[in-house]
């Protein structure tokens, strides 16, 4: 008998476990899942939505041991307001209010992120000497620089590399010589080694150092460019990272676009080619990088509409600059456009010309800026 009502326990205890089981799974298959880029506040006041790790992919569910459980939080209001934020001019007000929907924009970072630049830019050990060719080198001139900076810019587009390689390697370049004398003869060599050093840095997959090497023809041994990418990491004590124009550059394009919709392109690739000019002149190093990046968005604004005045005062209060700040960069950089200075180096003319960049080498700005543009800039 005592063995009956043990039986009939059992039995009763496996079906309540049964109907448990059953319960539990029916609650988990009304609950709808949701991609962690998706949750909300909202999630918090209904019990039918689990996080999960990741977008579903069609075919079979996926199965989760587990339910993800992430702690969500609200975040704080902003301490400083959207007004103040725009006023310390490296941020448009889209990004302080954070109504970019792009994530790379990093809208709750980029005030910061563009004060830290801007003061990084300025520090001394990162900039090159305004004066290296008179002061430091002695068999290297200026000509020599904007031949290998053109040539640079061949090697860049054979190697597909990203800009930003091609500025950090003219920065490298620039640095060093503000430190090292060097011999004709090595100044090629520092250009390769500078390339291949700035590829580490920005490049997914940088080229070879036989790569390298192959492109001079051979002219220097694999050891050489080593040896050379060696005494280029300690003479620049191993400070490779650097804000570059092209860093300022994609910025300001963006606030000069204002609030349209859809993208200037011509104005952007313009803006890019008049920035690359700037790289084949000596007498440019002794600017900034962000006052290069403002005064090719200047002109190139001025280029595409010469009766309409470049500057605003949204470009002023987003870049910091006045338009009388980017005088002397502005017409430095129109000699470059007009052919007046840097006109037998062609390879930025010729990667411009392509009808991927809307042939924006093509076009030019009338010879003579009126002087009421460096005076004050328009309301926006």
């Amino acid at each position: 008998m005592d063995q009956e009502n043990c039986m009939t326990r059992v039995t009763r205890a496996a079906k309540r476990r049964a109907v448990e089981l059953m319960a539990e799974s029916l609650q988990r298959a009304t609950k709808k899942r949701v991609v962690l880029g998706e949750i909300t506040s909202n999630i918090l006041g209904n019990p039918n939505l689990t996080p999960c790790s990741g977008p579903q992919k069609k075919g079979r569910p996926r199965k989760v041991s587990k339910p993800v459980v992430v702690p969500l939080q609200t975040p704080p209001p902003a301490k400083t307001p959207a007004e103040d934020v725009v006023g310390l001019g490296i941020v448009s007000r889209d990004d302080a209010d954070g109504a970019s929907d792009d994530p790379q924009i990093c809208g709750p970072y980029v005030a910061g992120i563009y004060e830290y630049l801007r003061n990084m830019e300025k520090e001394e050990k990162r900039r090159p000497k305004a004066d290296y060719m008179q002061s430091v080198q002695k068999d290297v001139s200026a000509n020599m620089r904007g031949i290998l900076v053109d040539w640079l810019v061949e090697l860049a587009e054979e190697f597909k590399v990203v800009s930003d390689t091609l500025y950090l390697t003219i920065s490298h370049i620039d640095r060093y010589l503000s430190k090292k004398p060097i011999n004709r003869q090595r100044l090629q060599l520092l250009g390769v080694s500078s390339m291949l050093i700035a590829s580490k840095y920005e490049e997914i997959d940088p080229k070879s150092v036989e790569k390298f090497c192959d492109m001079t023809e051979n002219t220097y041994t694999k050891q050489e460019v080593v040896q050379m990418e060696a005494d280029v990491l300690k003479t620049l004590n191993y400070e490779m990272g650097n804000p570059t124009i092209k860093t300022f550059l994609r910025k300001f394009t963006r606030i000069a676009q204002g609030d349209t919709k859809s993208l200037n392109l011509q104005l952007e690739f313009l803006g890019y080619y008049l920035a690359e000019l700037s790289l084949l002149d000596y007498n440019c190093v002794r600017f900034l990088p962000s006052t290069v990046a403002a005064a090719a968005v200047f002109l190139a604004k001025f280029t595409i509409n010469p009766k309409k005045h470049p500057w605003n005062s949204s470009l002023q209060s987003y870049t910091g600059y006045k338009p009388l700040d980017l005088k002397e960069c502005v017409l430095r950089i129109q000699e470059l456009q007009l052919q007046k200075r840097a006109g037998s180096l062609a390879a930025i003319r010729n990667k411009y010309k392509q009808h991927k960049f809307k042939c924006v080498s093509t076009l030019t700005s009338p010879s003579e800026i009126p002087a009421s543009y460096f005076e004050e800039a328009e309301e926006r």
